[in-house]
């Protein structure tokens, strides 16, 4: 269909470059006598404008492959649904799967503990545009009219028809973004993955749950299953280097936030009272239930009039309609008539749950109205928590000024306004709205405690807000540290005041991002899961009930893969039933753009929280970590070295600079935050998301897999290595993270871009590292080819590549061009240029999907 659409709008001849280029990727990829010299003639020969339109044909190609790869991905899905043979990773087979180990109660106590706390951020790795997505959306859409439709039949024809309408307004929509996003783009963004997916589905993953727990009577009797699923947001929240976001952003958030969660609330309310037409001669209301409607009438006899007439003698409907009233009016802010928080919203609900259940029409009780509750229960008026990001040396800096009596600079007078709009949040939506601040390179429980400070002085009055402050661990250093630092916290008043009120809770951060750029990627897993360790260690000894919050991004090279394998990959006795994750950038949609997609995630990762809670599966690590854990220091210490060896060498940053499009990716305007905390030009100072980003683009992804084969051959012993790959979780997740890092990767396309930066002893090392890596990993594993034992990814990256390679060499020859001949180019030239490189810049993110 997009062959037709790019033959109807550019001619024929179009379409014959770009299926030249694609046979040509393909033909040298199956080892066809297809030299990259040809393939860069190729590219070479066509004017500017052509070469654009040909990298939006492969661009548009990978948002409909990824498509169709997700309906692919749905079809699977609802084949492998079998309510008595549960699909693998599923809460299903969770349940089964402790109920035979550990009995009965045990089970009731686990998923009575269970926790998952997603926490979506702004991380700009999400390079398509909003209109895009749209677009795509609306393409999804038609596809799944004309999967159901009757072949042969008008309808089929219709959707036919609307499919390539929709294609062709894709390829006619400007991938790129022509202004940069403001912070509450961002939040009006997340926005549509909670409208048309989150909301929605969580209610069915508690049912799945139910059912699994007590498949007896479901629908018919109270849920065994609580809500275990708590969404929070950095997005308007996290200002650690953005100077975006403001105490004003922060506060349109939530409102944002607000607006959408009690609209839905609104509909489905009143979508359930419109429906629930029972007699009161059927199905008598209870004492409790005409009591409430007695209490509403005197106060508001007009609304309960109106709903009364379109009602008579249907007091459960009556209820309900009135309470979708009420959510309406907490929306416009009607203070007369809305509800003052989401308990009094449950209240009646639950008011109407036990009259209709008292009177017998159970199903009526158990359905949707529970659906509502859970979602009212899971959302509440906010959403989603909105959390607080700053760095520990703002604080510092705000509070130097004040203690010192100086006036506040700008700086420190947005810190105290931020504390001050936290407390006004927690008046208008509740104190969970918005009470976990966390504090970005915490090193003392001196930077805990100026938050405190500040907070107080801030509201100087008593006002001033709950607060959970969050220490978050970023360098190899901090993490080393954390359980001194934790130490420290515990003297804290404001602490043990928490400690007390919250029953012994508290949350540590581990950022995967900075420690994987700061020591490699090898160095930085073992770290991290010797800090979860140690941590899990330390809150068992004080009596502390530890939640880690793992801030992982969606790349390899910063902490990404499979969310679900994470879990299970963590230090023994670290879950303890709770996970908390941020889901980043482009992640968010590629797990909450479809909802079947949505709903295994959210099971997956409860799968995983659940089993890595069981002796057996936290007994088996804790084995295997003893035996192994001498050859992992081994490989990390050679890794590590290895690393740093590399990243320290003199001019490396100038030669990154000049080997990738880092500098240009700013002009993609991916995001509202600056790539670098701060004006200076070094590594140190670069964040991790660029590094990953710009690596992904050109085809090295060194942040996924750099050192480990220096640490592999650092040990002899190749039996120990694979039995350790079969016995450890970490170290296979480890191994098999860096098989798909380097199946992204093509060592000849990455030698173009690496001979760039004119430091052949640089490009020497780094592919040497890569032949090193790629060798023994494959004979650690036992495989005979990457990504041997994971077939249908395997496929799917072997299907992609030919077509990334078709981007990168139309991303090479703007990037060599603006690298070799930027001095000599016309002004014209020069800008169509830039817009190749970063139309190619879009498409190999959509190609390769998880880019940073």
């Amino acid at each position: 269909m997009l062959g037709t659409i790019l033959a109807e709008s550019g001619g024929e001849d179009l379409l014959a470059d770009v299926e030249r280029l694609r046979h040509a990727v393909i033909g040298a990829r199956d080892g066809a006598a297809v030299p990259g010299e040809e393939i860069t003639r190729l590219v070479a020969s066509w004017p500017l404008e052509r070469a654009k339109e040909v990298a939006r044909a492969f661009t548009v190609y990978f948002h409909l492959v990824n498509l169709a790869e997700e309906h692919h991905r749905m079809r699977a899905l609802r084949e492998r649904d079998d309510a008595d043979n549960p699909p693998r990773e599923s809460l299903a087979a969770a349940v089964r799967d402790i109920r035979a180990e550990l009995g009965e109660d045990r089970l009731r106590e686990l998923v009575a503990g269970m926790e998952f706390h997603p926490v979506l951020t702004a991380h700009p790795t999400e390079a398509r545009r909003r209109a895009v997505s749209t677009s795509i959306q609306r393409v999804s859409a038609q596809l799944e009219r004309l999967r159901g439709a009757h072949p042969g039949s008008s309808e089929e024809a219709e959707a036919h028809r609307r499919l390539l309408e929709e294609i062709d307004l894709l390829w006619r929509t400007s991938q790129l973004r022509s202004t940069r996003l403001d912070p509450l783009d961002e939040v009006r963004t997340a926005m549509a993955a909670f409208d048309e997916t989150i909301f929605r589905v969580v209610p069915e993953v508690y049912r799945t749950l139910d059912t699994a727990v007590d498949p007896e009577g479901v629908g018919l009797r109270p849920s065994r299953a609580k809500p275990f699923v708590r969404y929070g947001s950095w997005i308007g929240g996290d200002r650690d280097g953005n100077p975006f976001v403001t105490h004003e952003v922060t506060r349109e958030a939530i409102a944002i936030q607000s607006e959408h969660v009690l609209r839905a609330l609104e509909n489905v309310c009143g979508r359930i009272g419109r429906t629930l037409t029972v007699a009161a001669e059927l199905t008598p209301a209870s004492g409790d239930l005409l009591d409430t409607l007695a209490t509403a009438r005197a106060g508001y006899p007009r609304v309960l009039g109106r709903i009364a007439k379109r009602s008579p003698d249907e007091p459960h409907r009556q209820l309900l309609l009135y309470a979708a009233e009420r959510l309406r009016a907490t929306r416009e802010r009607n203070a007369d008539l809305a509800y003052p928080g989401p308990e009094a919203l449950l209240a009646d609900l639950r008011v109407v749950q036990e009259s209709l259940a008292a009177a017998g029409a159970v199903r009526q009780a158990y359905g949707e109205l529970q659906h509502l509750i859970w979602q009212a229960e899971t959302f509440g008026f906010h959403l989603a928590e909105l959390e607080i990001r700053q760095h520990s040396g703002v604080h510092a800096r705000a509070l130097a000024e004040l203690r010192a009596g100086e006036e506040p600079s700008e700086q420190t007078a947005e810190v105290l306004a931020t504390l001050r709009v936290v407390a006004w949040i927690q008046e208008r939506f509740g104190v969970d709205a918005c009470r976990r601040y966390v504090v970005s390179f915490t090193q003392s429980a001196e930077d805990v405690a100026n938050v405190y400070e500040l907070a107080r002085r801030a509201l100087p009055t008593g006002r001033a807000p709950v607060l959970d402050v969050v220490p978050l661990f970023e360098t190899g250093a901090d993490l080393e540290a954390s359980p001194r630092v934790l130490d420290g916290m515990l003297e804290l008043p404001e602490i043990q005041h928490r400690l007390a009120a919250t029953g012994g809770r508290l949350e540590v951060m581990l950022g995967y991002s900075d420690s994987a750029k700061d020591v490699g990627p090898v160095s930085a897993t073992l770290r991290l899961y010797d800090a979860q360790a140690q941590l899990a260690d330390w809150a068992q000894r004080h009596d502390v009930r530890l939640t880690l919050f793992h801030g992982r991004g969606g790349a390899l090279g910063r902490g990404g893969g499979p969310a679900n394998r994470a879990v299970l990959a963590q230090a023994p006795g670290s879950v303890a039933g709770r996970f908390k994750v941020t889901e980043q950038g482009e992640v968010i949609f590629a797990r909450y753009g479809q909802r079947a997609i949505a709903r295994r995630h959210v099971e997956q990762v409860g799968h995983a929280v659940l089993m890595a809670s069981t002796p057996a599966v936290q007994d088996h690590a804790a084995a295997a970590a003893e035996r192994f854990r001498g050859t992992a220091d081994r490989i990390a210490e050679a890794a590590h070295t290895a690393y740093r060896a590399l990243i320290d060498t003199d001019g490396f940053a100038e030669w990154f600079s000049r080997v990738s499009p880092l500098e240009e990716l700013g002009d993609l305007r991916l995001g509202s935050r600056p790539s670098r905390r701060s004006a200076a030009r070094g590594l140190a100072d670069l964040r991790a998301i660029p590094w990953v980003f710009a690596w992904t683009q050109t085809r090295v992804n060194l942040p996924g897999w750099y050192g480990l084969g220096s640490g592999l051959a650092a040990v002899s012993d190749l039996d120990e290595l694979h039995a350790a790959y079969q016995e450890w979780p970490l170290f296979a997740s480890l191994l098999d993270n860096a098989e798909m890092s380097l199946a992204k990767t093509d060592r000849t396309i990455a030698g173009r871009y690496l001979a760039l930066g004119d430091r052949p002893e640089l490009t020497e090392r780094v592919l040497a590292e890569y032949d090193r890596t790629r060798d023994l990993v494959l004979r650690v594993t036992r495989h005979r080819r990457l990504l041997e034992n994971r077939t249908v990814l395997s496929r799917a990256v072997d299907l992609r590549n030919p077509y990334v390679d078709a981007l990168s060499h139309l991303q090479l020859r703007a990037l060599e061009a603006l690298r070799t001949e930027s001095e000599h180019l016309s002004e014209g030239d020069h800008e169509h240029l830039e817009q190749l490189l970063l139309l190619s810049v879009n498409g190999v993110a959509a190609g390769l999907q998880n880019t940073g």
